[in-house]
């Protein structure tokens, strides 16, 4: 099987108005390439985490007016779903791709995963690629790059997700639009592989 990479008109999607006319270029244009990427990196996945990894893509079905600014596919050993759960992404904005590690809103392991991290930071914290970004709201672009963060900030951050419902953590590597056009399937998985490798020590903290 081919593995598909991403192209301009992928990244024009969220120049499409209208949330029904966004959400069917979404369904006939991206959500392939995701159920194909998906297929190809749930057995390293599973692999890498011991255990069965399911694949899930976003259907943005509670989405009544405004259309997705972002996509994505999210990998996690439930079957059922993978938002209360620490997962991996693979995501598309129109400037960008991103490769998450990802505790959102609804996770249940956020605690113990911020609790573990601030008690091993000087074990584990130097070992994430410093070319990283860290991102603390899925919803909203912004996000920091890891190698801009001092070790207090970062301290801050965990301390509010232990602390705070809302809160989110999702860490991973990012590349930009023009960067990821160039990037043909292969290449992207490889990528993928090397960033959820460097990832998977966090991921291990939640379940301590």
């Amino acid at each position: 099987m081919t593995i598909p990479g991403f192209t301009e008109s992928d990244f024009a999607v969220f120049q499409i108005d209208g949330l029904e006319a966004r959400m069917q270029a979404l369904r006939e244009q991206i959500q392939p390439k995701f159920a194909a990427i998906g297929q190809e990196i749930q057995p390293f996945l599973t692999t890498l985490l011991q255990e069965p990894v399911y694949i899930h893509i976003a259907k943005h079905a509670r989405r009544t007016v405004h259309p997705p600014d972002e996509t994505w596919v999210a990998w996690a050993p439930h079957k059922r779903g993978y938002k209360a759960h620490p997962h991996f992404q693979l995501g598309l904005r129109n400037t960008h791709l991103f490769i998450w590690f990802a505790l959102i809103y609804e996770c249940d392991k956020k605690k113990t995963f911020a609790r573990h991290l601030l008690q091993q930071m000087d074990e584990i914290w130097p070992n994430i690629p410093r070319h990283f970004y860290l991102s603390l709201d899925h919803t909203r672009p912004e996000m920091t790059a890891i190698r801009d963060l001092s070790t207090e900030a970062v301290q801050q951050i965990l301390e509010r997700l232990e602390r705070v419902k809302k809160a989110e953590f999702l860490c991973g590597a990012v590349i930009p639009k023009d960067e990821a056009v160039h990037l043909n399937g292969r290449e992207l998985v490889q990528r993928m592989e090397a960033t959820y490798k460097s990832l998977y020590p966090l991921y291990q903290l939640a379940f301590m």
